[in-house]
């Protein structure tokens, strides 16, 4: 095989510029079809869905209505919090009926739209799911499916029984770095696969607003953390490697966030007086109050002018304004899994709260090649020439939905998936879904036991 032949082989089927050869390399080109949810086919019909949950990840899927009209239309919303249920039913003009205060008053009414989002907390994606499937709507279903594992093949029992779509949002399948490593492994460029080494860095400042102060700091309110975070990474693993895991094997704890490390002088909120908080790393004042980061959980007044007076309300009386140190958490702030998967392909995955940046860190092992990922830039080494080539996400592609343009993707392809009545359509359905979240359930059994647990997708 030629170094040339192989230099047009990649760069036709991947994209890629080469770098480190004296042959010229070709313009790095535009990505295809199936990196650009805005290329991909529109649904054949203009949709309609009712928003169970009002909060972050109900908006941002909301939001695909506001940008595309004309394939989708909101026409009911479920949302306890006054405020949140307003601004939600004004925004998506939602008639006055039609807004409801929990889950279980949509269901009260006759099937009025195509399907249910659903992005409400963790431990009620369980039972709006079943009764939606029951009712004949279509679903979208934020991740993770459910809290148990018996809970999960539930939910796939009741959608095989009556025929209906579901999506997980797993969206990081949607997304065109994603997509890429996925094209990368599929052509054949690296050999067989011998092994994958996978890395979340959740950063300091997330993991204590969302899982030190925040909605996911408790496992039997919401999940553990592998899959209440990092499901994404178990599923985007299990997806690349296109082969069945046999075998998990986890170790983790909760090593910091705990009352046994606070500083001398803490005190139990931020707001308090603590002699620590000037030097403290997660100061509730610095992080909320005097630089405005991390909001997106705050219900703020639509006056600017007023952010401040209500930011301080919530930090004097809300849940983040307490110190890190004396919350009630109890979910793992690190944890690495190691996975046995078919052929004698083996990988490591390891979640870290503790670091200053956030974006994944890939390095995937194959006989004939490897790749070195970081969510932006993939560098691929071909070991039969020494040739490498890279590749840039944002060179590449237009970014402009979150988790890397993944978010809209899923959107575009779940709405055609329900518009034409095809799951075949989709990439993250409910069963293709199954197999990682057993992988956690039974990563958090291992950690749990100290035992090494097999992968049996019949398991009650």
């Amino acid at each position: 095989m030629s170094t040339e032949w192989t230099r047009r082989r990649l760069l036709q089927m991947l994209g890629l510029a080469a770098v480190g050869s004296a042959v010229q390399a070709s313009p790095l080109r535009a990505l295809n079809y199936d990196f650009d949810y805005q290329t991909l086919p529109a649904p054949s019909r203009k949709l309609t869905a009712i928003v169970l949950g009002a909060g972050n990840r109900g908006n941002v899927y909301g939001n695909y209505a506001l940008k595309h009209p004309e394939e989708l239309d909101i026409v009911g919303v479920a949302e306890p919090i006054p405020l949140r249920q307003e601004r939600y039913g004004q925004k998506h003009a939602i008639e006055a009926d039609r807004r409801f205060v929990t889950w279980e008053h949509v269901f009260e009414r006759p099937k009025f739209a195509d399907a249910v989002i659903i992005t409400t907390p963790d431990h009620l994606h369980y039972g709006p799911a079943m009764k939606a499937l029951a009712m004949g709507y279509d679903v979208l279903l934020e991740k993770p499916i459910a809290q148990t594992w018996q809970e999960c093949r539930d939910i796939l029992d009741q959608a095989k029984r009556h025929n209906r779509i579901v999506a997980v949002c797993h969206v990081l399948r949607y997304s065109p770095y994603y997509r890429k490593v996925k094209e990368v492994i599929d052509s054949g460029v690296l050999g067989e696969l011998v092994s994958m080494q996978h890395f979340e860095p959740i950063q300091h400042v997330h993991m204590s607003h969302s899982f030190v102060r925040g909605n996911w700091r408790r496992a039997a309110d919401t999940n553990p953390i592998l899959l209440a975070k990092s499901c994404h990474d178990l599923d985007i693993m299990r997806w690349w490697m296109g082969r069945s895991c046999k075998q998990v094997a986890s170790f983790g704890s909760l090593k910091w966030f705990k009352a046994a490390n606070a500083p001398q002088g803490s005190t139990a909120r931020c707001t308090d007086g603590c002699a620590a908080e000037k030097d403290c790393p997660y100061s509730a004042l610095r992080i909320y109050y005097r630089e405005r980061t991390w909001l997106h959980h705050f219900d703020l007044p639509e006056d600017k002018a007023q952010h401040g007076d209500a930011i301080m309300k919530e930090l004097r009386e809300g849940p983040y304004g307490r110190c890190v140190y004396r919350c009630d958490n109890d979910v793992l702030d690190h944890q690495i899994v190691s996975l046995a998967f078919e052929d004698g392909v083996t990988a490591n995955f390891s979640m870290e709260a503790f670091t200053h940046y956030h974006g994944r860190r890939t390095r995937i092992m194959g006989a004939m090649g490897d790749l070195v990922g970081d969510e932006s830039d993939l560098l691929i080494t071909n070991f039969r020439t020494g040739e490498q080539v890279k590749w840039n996400v944002k060179e590449a592609t237009a970014i402009d939905s979150g988790h890397g343009g993944g978010d809209w993707g899923l959107m575009r392809d779940w709405l055609r998936a329900v518009a034409e009545q095809d799951p075949s359509l989709l990439t993250s359905t409910l069963d293709a879904s199954m197999e990682s979240h057993l992988m956690g359930f039974m990563a958090e059994k291992s950690r749990m036991n100290s035992t090494v647990e097999s992968i049996d997708l019949n398991s009650r």
